[in-house]
């Protein structure tokens, strides 16, 4: 098995949006973008299609390369969506898709798996501490567990993270975080560039 070796400048810094939009949604988009997050992935799962082509819609088209889909495959016919996220709702990857993909993995044997095929540029493996959006909801993975699954691929850490545990992260070999508590808590775009601002600090 060869060591994946990450340094600080390659670790990815995904915000993943909340099931329930807010009446600002775009613009919040916008704005985590524009402070700097590489991805934001967009999460709707109780949202028609419609109403996430608005939100879509609405995020100035020079960010769509930044956004991953986790349902609602269809939008990549009318956008140039960066790629697609596959998860239990949607685990199949759309007929002719060619753009990069990346998966939700809760074991080591699922990184395993998607490692192997080489189909995906990334995963998500979670939860790595205590959900923040989902009370109740922790971790069983342990440390040696996100070690050996860090070095297989590039792994994105989701669950609790927060700025204090980056350090921890990038100790373990993960290749980025994804954060969705820390970020939809945020009411403010103000709010929303000092959580920024916290986590750069930390990733530094």
């Amino acid at each position: 098995m060869s060591l994946q070796l990450f340094t600080v400048a390659d670790f990815i810094k995904i915000a993943i949006t909340a099931p329930v939009p807010r009446d600002c949604e775009s613009e919040r988009i916008t704005r985590l973008l524009e402070l700097g997050w590489d991805r934001v992935h967009l999460r709707y799962p109780s949202l028609t299609l419609t109403q996430v082509r608005k939100i879509v819609e609405l995020v100035p088209q020079k960010w769509h390369g930044r956004l991953r889909l986790h349902g609602h495959f269809e939008l990549i016919n009318e956008f140039n969506i960066g790629g697609l996220h596959l998860n239990s709702r949607c685990p199949a990857v759309p007929s002719g898709f060619r753009g990069a993909i990346s998966k939700s993995c809760h074991t080591v044997d699922e990184v395993r798996q998607a490692s192997a095929g080489g189909r995906f540029d990334s995963v998500t493996l979670s939860p790595v501490f205590p959900s923040v959006s989902k009370p109740g909801y922790n971790p069983v993975l342990t440390k040696e567990d996100m070690r050996v699954a860090a070095s297989m691929m590039p792994v994105i850490a989701l669950g609790g993270v927060t700025p204090r545990r980056i350090a921890l992260l990038k100790q373990l070999g993960f290749a980025g975080c994804a954060v969705l508590g820390a970020v939809s808590e945020a009411g403010t775009l103000d709010e929303l560039a000092a959580v920024t601002e916290d986590f750069n600090q930390n990733i530094i």
